[in-house]
């Protein structure tokens, strides 16, 4: 028989565990006040970053002062409109930018990162960059041999799917894609990383991996980066990505796991 003197914890405990609308209350048959309007404003947020105006220059400018040289493409999207009425032109190259790129593959490399605004360009705005900062050092110090990222692509108006075209240009083995998350009502600026063993056009979700929910109330640059590079040096050595390389990175401690950076 229970205890029934040990009382369940109450519901509303739950608020400190997740941004989740739990524990709310009510008004009359209504939810307060208060919660209506967090909620009519965590929806603006969220349309407001599947709007908002990818800022490319500004990217090329703080990965250049990383000491990276970065290209620029652009999919067949026109504008913002017709990206997200089609998402099939996301995925794809326009003609002048597949060209650009072609130039530009002199040889084949290891791995090509790949940034794309994706659903929510405020998620590139504010964590691609600092990720970027945190992921480079852990593939140069890789055991054995580092991994050497042969290109950097700044893309507009791209889905994930739209590295794998870009990878296959470049004859990279691999391509690793940060790219904007759709919005949530809890985080509309998550970044999330998804990476391609031998990318090609026509490579499927379950053929990547994905590191998501980078951003200040989920994953910490440190242990996003940790993870990338991991799947990164796994995924070269045994010549997989998707379902066939599962994340064991937990398997090993990471060299330093910290709070995220404020700002």
């Amino acid at each position: 028989m229970s205890d029934k003197s040990a009382l369940a914890r109450p519901t509303i405990d739950l608020r400190s565990f997740t941004p989740a609308r739990v524990a709310l209350g009510r008004s009359g048959a209504s939810v307060p006040t208060k919660a209506l309007l967090d909620f009519t404003l965590d929806h603006a947020r969220a349309r407001d970053a599947v709007h908002a105006a990818f800022d490319a220059p500004r990217l090329l400018a703080d990965l250049g002062a990383l000491g990276l040289a970065v290209a620029e493409v652009r999919s067949q999207a026109i504008d913002r409109r017709d990206y997200l009425r089609r998402p099939d032109l996301g995925r794809r190259l326009e003609p002048g930018s597949a060209e650009l790129l072609a130039r530009a593959a002199s040889a084949p490399c290891q791995l090509a990162l790949v940034i794309g605004d994706g659903l929510s360009a405020a998620a590139v705005h504010a964590h691609a960059v600092a990720l970027v900062r945190h992921l480079l050092p852990l593939l140069a110090e890789a055991e054995g041999d580092g991994v050497a990222v042969g290109h950097v692509v700044v893309a507009s108006g791209a889905r994930v799917a739209l590295g794998d075209e870009i990878g296959a240009i470049l004859g990279a083995r691999m391509v690793v894609t940060l790219i904007g998350e759709r919005p949530g009502l809890s985080a509309p600026d998550s970044l999330g990383a998804y990476l391609t063993f031998a990318p090609k056009p026509g490579r499927t979700d379950a053929e990547r991996n994905c590191v998501s929910n980078i951003h200040h109330a989920g994953l910490s640059y440190d242990e996003a980066a940790f993870k990338i590079a991991w799947l990164v040096r796994e995924g070269l050595a045994r010549q997989v990505s998707g379902v066939a390389l599962k994340d064991e990175s937990a398997d090993r401690a990471p060299p330093r796991i910290g709070t995220f950076p404020p700002g």
